[in-house]
């Protein structure tokens, strides 16, 4: 049987798909718009049939280019797995790895140990991309991702890391100007650090106590440590991203007791697609990372 149809122009096809649009392809693959275009109208020439419907507004999947897509996806991925499968006989890992995680574990969790993957693996090009939200890794082209909490993508492989325990910590200072919270009802006269866009994570997990409404919003982790280091506030946050900081004295834990634990908030794991073989890539960055994190 020939194979008609182009591995370029495939993946030219996947990443219209996954982007929306031809132009943001086109940013992407950095090529021009007009070779994006001729690539998926060939491939529709060549199979007869008509991929995409293209609108003034936006683009959308035939019937005919969903299954054809899937398949696709499937096809190269394990292609790709293939080949990398024939260089782990020849070589050390090589190649692409995009790694994505919050940017908190990616400062604290991940940044020390980059000089020394590097130093091990010079042939991997390793790129840490902070999000602050769960991302689709086939969207974003991303490999790997660190995720915190329970998993709830059905489509994921994912390695457990382990727990990293929640604190309510403030600053020293902070609690030199306030009364130092010795009750869940102390809360409630207390300047709370929340999340803009993650209402659930504004939610204590406390063994008693009603609904606690924050004073002050931001949205990533890192803005509310630097926050709370600034003496703005009580907050809940991962042991992972504060573990220094409270050792240090710069941070102070309080009510110890009263954060219920083991609870879902405290996962850590690593995700990637479960239809792909592990790569030799973001196998070596995880068995590195793993030994060495302070959750």
């Amino acid at each position: 049987m020939t194979i008609i149809s182009r591995s370029e122009d495939l993946e030219i096809l996947l990443t219209v798909v996954d982007c929306g649009s031809f132009s943001q392809a086109a940013r992407i693959l950095d090529l021009q718009v007009a070779k994006v275009s001729r690539a998926v109208s060939r491939l529709e020439k060549e199979l007869d049939s008509t991929l995409l419907n293209r609108t003034t507004r936006k683009l959308e999947l035939t019937e005919e280019g969903r299954t054809f897509t899937d398949q696709v996806r499937l096809g190269l991925k394990q292609l790709m797995v293939a080949e990398e499968s024939l260089k782990a006989l020849k070589e050390a890992p090589a190649g692409r790895l995009r790694v994505d995680a919050a940017t908190p574990f990616i400062l604290h969790q991940l940044v020390p140990h980059i000089d020394g993957f590097r130093a091990l693996y010079p042939k991997i090009e390793l790129e840490l991309v902070a999000s602050e939200n769960n991302i689709d890794l086939i969207e974003r082209r991303t490999d790997l991702a660190f995720r915190i909490g329970a998993l709830k993508d059905s489509n994921l492989h994912a390695r457990f890391l382990g727990r990293s325990l929640l604190r309510v910590v403030a600053s020293p200072d902070y609690l030199k100007r306030n009364t130092v919270p010795s009750t869940v009802d102390d809360l409630r006269h207390h300047q709370l650090l929340g999340f803009t866009d993650a209402p659930h994570l504004s939610r204590w997990p406390l063994a008693q106590g009603g609904e606690l409404k924050p004073t002050l919003y931001c949205s990533s982790g890192e803005t509310m440590r630097q926050l709370c280091l600034h003496g703005q506030g009580l907050a809940l946050m991962s042991e992972f991203m504060i573990k220094q900081d409270v050792t240090a004295g710069r941070l102070v834990s309080v009510l110890e007791d009263v954060v219920v634990s083991p609870n879902e908030r405290e996962l850590v794991h690593a995700v990637y697609y479960r239809n792909t073989a592990l790569s030799s890539r973001i196998q070596a960055f995880l068995d590195y990372i793993s030994d060495r994190l302070t959750l």
